[in-house]
């Protein structure tokens, strides 16, 4: 009994409250509903009739109801209370179906209560899709299908697009007898088995592992005619990797190669990239140092993802030496891999490295910006070394991309912590000069630095700065 009174308490108190938030918004929906009426695109600013639009009473009342369509239990009758049918469009069905991606039942009703209670309201292609996602996304696929057999019956095609994301979500969910079925069935949806289709039916394969039905699939596939893209060959890889089967991923990529249907990118650089995926970190680690001892180097991306990984788990000296190995074996770096290597260097305190690294970059025509020379000045910072450290910031300010948002805050924290504060509230002033607003927190480290050290009449000054950048 007191489960069953509970639950009526919160019913009533849920219409309570939605009761009371729709009398406040009503005002809001009468506002705009004029403008929409007599503009087409709410959502350009101006409509076609050249008016301006009151976007945000039209955001807040999209807002409102996917709200409704999320909590409320009695949606339908909520909605019908708001007495919206002016601003009921193909646009606000599909913001609000979106904003409630992850509530599968309650976008469908809220769908068929537009289309049944607005007879102006004509669904699109869009709207559609839309629902069939986030019906296949929380697993309601009985109903799913009754949205693709509405489709169907007005004549509405399916794009491949949708039957993948559908395939996909049918293998994550363990469901390859479905996906097959969905497969083998789209000429009666008129929608063809492209390449995107093949893989997302490869990726449901590995998802429950079912290697030979994919390798089947791939020689169908090479049957039809279908051209195999690099995301075709990543799936199959990464997934024989993740099953710990890297020598019947080799000699998958050595039979396509075989028959003239070479990945988009070399091999070996696959095999890495699935090593990575599957978190046999090891095992790439010594395919790389295997290929570099042969001549070869990886791809400049897979380089990245395998230093990227490898500094995760604290193994950065390795990770600045296989840098080097590569890049005299001819790996050419772009800006990602500086940003990796830089960072890697500077937190074991190797700012030489770190300095060279940097100025290979500007060689290189890069123009340093604010995440590359950071880490450089963070380390300076941490040995004490402030004077180096405001000297490299004066340069990389003449030579490099203007200091950022973010760079400033670290440089008057760790100018604090140093019991710099002049410096920490030139810079402070600094920012400011450049109109970006300091967060309180650093105005306070400064004054009670500066008073604590004596400097009564400069914290004064920052105090006044504050106030007069704030408005306060």
């Amino acid at each position: 009994m007191l489960s069953m009174f509970a639950r009526i308490f919160l019913q009533r108190t849920l219409h309570s409250a939605t009761f009371t938030n729709n009398t406040s918004i009503f005002r809001c929906l009468k506002t705009i509903a004029p403008s929409i009426d007599q503009c087409s695109n709410p959502f350009s600013g101006k409509g076609s009739c050249g008016r301006s639009v009151p976007n945000d009473d039209y955001f807040a009342a999209i807002h409102h109801i996917s709200n409704i369509v999320r909590r409320d239990i009695y949606l339908e009758r909520t909605l019908n209370k708001m007495h919206i049918s002016s601003i009921v469009n193909s646009e606000l069905v599909y913001r609000v179906l979106r904003s409630c991606c992850q509530h599968g039942i309650e976008s469908f009703r809220f769908f068929n209560w537009a289309r049944t209670q607005h007879p102006q309201y004509d669904p699109t292609t869009v709207e559609f899709e839309e629902l069939l996602k986030t019906l296949a996304r929380t697993a309601h696929w009985e109903t799913m299908w009754k949205v693709v057999q509405q489709m169907k019956a007005q004549n509405i095609p399916i794009s491949p697009s949708i039957v993948s994301f559908i395939i996909e979500h049918y293998g994550k969910r363990g469901l390859i007898d479905q996906a097959v079925e969905l497969f083998n069935r789209l000429k009666n949806f008129d929608c063809p088995q492209t390449t995107e289709v093949y893989n997302s039916m490869l990726f449901a394969l590995c998802e429950v592992k079912n290697f030979q039905g994919a390798y089947a699939l791939i020689r169908r596939m090479i049957r039809k005619g279908t051209v195999p893209d690099k995301q075709t060959y990543s799936i199959l890889v990464n997934g024989w990797c993740s099953a710990g089967k890297m020598r019947e991923a080799q000699e998958f990529l050595e039979e396509m190669s075989r028959k003239g249907f070479n990945p988009p990118v070399r091999g070996r650089d696959l095999l890495i990239d699935g090593l990575l995926n599957a978190g046999y970190l090891e095992s790439a680690k010594g395919l790389v140092r295997k290929m570099t001892k042969e001549g070869f180097v990886p791809d400049v991306g897979t380089f990245n993802s395998l230093a990227e990984a490898v500094c995760k788990t604290g193994e950065i000296d390795f990770c600045i030496d296989l840098f080097n190995d590569v890049c005299r074996s001819g790996l050419c770096p772009d800006i990602e891999t500086y940003k990796i290597v830089i960072a890697a260097a500077s937190k074991v305190g190797r700012i030489d490295e770190a300095f060279q690294i940097l100025h290979r970059s500007i060689e290189d025509g890069h123009c340093p910006f604010p995440s590359l020379y950071a880490p450089i000045l963070k380390a300076f910072f941490r040995r004490g070394q402030f004077d180096d450290a405001f000297s490299f910031f004066s340069d990389m300010k003449l030579k490099g991309h203007p200091p950022n948002r973010p760079l400033y805050p670290m440089l008057i924290k760790m100018c604090a912590r140093g019991g710099r504060f002049v410096e920490a509230a030139n810079y402070l002033v600094e920012m400011t000069e450049l109109n970006l607003l300091p967060m309180s927190r650093s105005f306070d480290m400064v004054t009670d630095g500066l008073k604590n050290c004596g400097k009564h009449d400069l914290a004064k000054r920052i105090e006044q700065l504050e106030i007069s950048v704030k408005g306060i």
